[in-house]
């Protein structure tokens, strides 16, 4: 493929670096390019461990760096601690990656590694992404991005190189569960994060969680929409222990970044 060719040669360009990485289709592709372009020893995997970064995502990502054969570091971060974060203003994510960001130009230097990368692709540009803001800021570079790779071609290619990521449905920080205004809470986290276990463990492949208060608005693919209500009653149990008092499922189902509408 043309545009994963404009890939390796940005890589190649760049030198080095720490790839801002989450395990997601999107990260986990580009450090695999980065440890085969340049080698194990000029990049450096950094993952964000957070209030609003699910556990599991968190040992799915250690397992992955392990695979890749990258040198792979986890590091604490707080987000609630952030100001401006926890009110989740619109531009809640510009204050998020301002942080992360820096924390990782800091950790560059002290590596001996050129540049900060994270997994941003083309698609990116259509959506409401305060983050990227924060990248440019900090210089931060995006070589999915600059080399015209959509989702699309992403899949595409981690497939093509057996990544198991290249079928992972899309996953965003659980932050993203809120409408904007409504405080971000330690507590209302960790209710998102138990009632989308709960989805998960009934096999369902893409959900959403969205807070409202007392209200758990369900999101899943069109095609398994029948199957909420065919586990209704265990939904309903698992969401009331989380701490919600009623369940709902949207008929509009899954999109990306549905509280922006």
């Amino acid at each position: 493929m043309q545009k994963e060719q404009k890939l390796e040669a940005i890589l190649k360009r760049l030198g080095g670096g720490v790839v801002a990485f989450s395990g997601g289709v999107d990260s986990t592709y580009l450090l695999k390019k980065a440890v085969d372009v340049l080698g194990k020893g000029r990049v450096l995997a950094v993952t964000a461990d957070s209030e609003t970064y699910p556990k599991r995502e968190l040992e799915e990502a250690k397992k992955l760096a392990k695979e890749i054969g990258a040198t792979h570091r986890v590091i604490h971060t707080s987000e609630l601690a952030i100001e401006n974060f926890s009110s989740n203003p619109p531009d809640r994510c510009y204050y998020c990656k301002k942080e992360l960001f820096g924390t990782l130009t800091v950790i560059a230097q002290e590596e001996g590694l050129t540049h900060v990368l994270d997994g941003s692709n083309y698609d990116d540009l259509k959506d409401h992404r305060p983050g990227s803001q924060a990248a440019a800021e900090l210089r931060v570079r995006s070589p999915l991005k600059e080399a015209e790779m959509t989702k699309e071609d992403i899949r595409k290619c981690s497939k093509a190189l057996n990544l198991p990521t290249w079928s992972k449905p899309a996953f965003a920080c659980l932050s993203s569960r809120f409408p904007y205004g409504e405080e971000i809470t330690e507590g209302k986290l960790k209710q998102v994060a138990a009632a989308e276990d709960c989805l998960r463990g009934l096999g369902f492949t893409q959900v959403r969680v969205r807070h409202h208060g007392s209200v758990a608005r369900i999101e899943v693919l069109p095609e398994e929409r029948e199957k909420v209500l065919q586990n209704a009653d265990k939904i309903q149990r698992s969401f009331k222990k989380a701490g919600f008092k009623y369940a709902a499922l949207d008929l509009m189902g899954y999109r990306q970044g549905s509280l922006n509408e």
